[in-house]
């Protein structure tokens, strides 16, 4: 048996906690050094850490508890409220970066890097596909650093990711479809209206019993969060295995049933404390290590590099267009697109499944692993920018009574 994983671990956490020091010690929120411990002493860099069966499953750990805290501190009545938007907003959000993608896979997409047994134009819109998808994790982490989860705009991000996942999932299902007879389209689709009517169920039953449970003595409060933690896990493997919906969609709903009882932030709080111990560093580290730059060609360089402009660019002017529509300002409009920028983890399996059914090339493979990584990085320094309070209340307030 090898106890290497021990030494991974320990790398890991004292690199991103170093990092995280640093990039907020030039006012950046610390989920910049985390990811870019994965990136230094992953296989880019210096290749002292490497992606195992083991960091990838406790790095999906991660991302379930990060999301169940997300549903834990939702405010369900703003979420009510910003439902309509999120879809306007979440359906902006799948267009526009589909169309973008398309359009630069068939300007990038030559002969030499297509797959033969495959439609071209059928590739390319797959391209597009990956554009679609947002991985929110990221987000939430910034937001809740930087104080802004429960706002309307965090809200609004928050309904929009869920359902731009449900959108990735049909418009996946679609083109393997196409390219994969063996998957039928209204099965998949069943599936997903099945999880919702499934989860509507368990969380009223479940919201019910542990309700009326954690009402009594706080003498078993430790027992809440067991019970809370194996809530969130059941659901999140519900979702993937029996539903073929995101894990994480199951443990932000566990979250999100939880969040109107009275032990909310007492589980909040202890959830937080195992996150940022162990599974929030592995997870974000983890983006990081799927990073492997080998030899590309000019082209493929110049793939990449208008691959990611257009990724940053689509989500940012899809969303804040379906936010402009839906009211809010031009600066809530920025901020929620650039919450919708962040590709993460999500994007990297529909491409690795595409990838499995001939619908992407292994040459095209990289560029794209570079516009994740990118977006995952960048996503943190916009939000700092895009949230930033102008310093000018103070400075009026001090002339008048000058």
């Amino acid at each position: 048996m090898s106890y290497h994983y021990l030494l991974d671990i320990a790398l890991i956490l004292l690199s991103t906690k170093v990092l995280g020091i640093i990039t907020k010690k030039y006012q950046m929120p610390q989920v910049v050094g985390a990811l870019f411990a994965g990136l230094i002493f992953g296989p880019a860099c210096l290749n002292f850490l490497q992606e195992t069966d083991f960091l990838k499953q406790m790095a999906e750990l991660g991302v379930i508890a990060l999301m169940f805290v997300a549903g834990l501190e939702t405010d369900i009545k703003e979420m009510k409220r910003s439902g309509k938007a999120a879809l306007i907003i979440a359906l902006c959000g799948v267009i526009v970066p589909l169309i973008g993608g398309f359009v630069v896979a068939s300007i990038f997409n030559k002969p030499e890097f297509q797959v033969q047994e495959t439609s071209a134009v059928l590739q390319n819109v797959f391209i597009g596909v990956i554009l679609t998808a947002t991985s929110v994790s990221i987000t939430v982490e910034t937001l809740k650093e930087m104080g802004k989860l429960s706002t309307s705009v965090g809200n609004a991000i928050l309904g929009a990711a869920l359902i731009d996942d449900i959108l990735g999932i049909i418009a996946l299902t679609i083109i393997t479809s196409l390219a994969d007879s063996s998957v039928n389209i209204g099965i998949v689709l069943g599936k997903i209206v099945l999880f919702f009517g499934f989860a509507a169920v368990i969380g009223i039953g479940f919201y019910k019993v542990f309700r009326k449970w954690t009402m009594k003595d706080d003498e078993e409060r430790r027992r809440y969060v067991i019970v809370a933690f194996a809530f969130c896990l059941l659901m999140a493997y519900i979702a993937e295995e029996f539903f073929g919906v995101a894990d994480i969609t199951g443990a932000f709903l566990a979250g999100l049933i939880i969040s109107n009882t009275v032990k909310r932030d007492y589980i909040g709080h202890r959830f937080e404390t195992m996150s940022y111990l162990l599974l929030s560093p592995i997870f974000f580290a983890s983006i990081g290590l799927t990073v492997e730059i080998e030899s590309m060609s000019a082209a493929l360089i110049l793939f990449a590099v208008v691959l990611l402009a257009i990724a940053i660019l689509s989500k940012i002017v899809g969303c804040g267009l379906g936010a402009k529509l839906c009211g809010y300002s031009n600066k809530e409009c920025l901020q929620i697109g650039t919450g919708m920028v962040s590709r993460g983890e999500v994007a990297l399996i529909v491409a690795s499944k595409g990838s499995a059914l001939g619908l992407i090339s292994p040459e095209l493979f990289g560029p794209i692993v570079i516009m994740v990584v990118v977006t995952t990085i960048i996503t943190p320094i916009l939000l700092k920018v895009v949230f930033k309070e102008k310093k000018t209340t103070s400075k009026k307030a001090s002339t008048k009574v000058a």
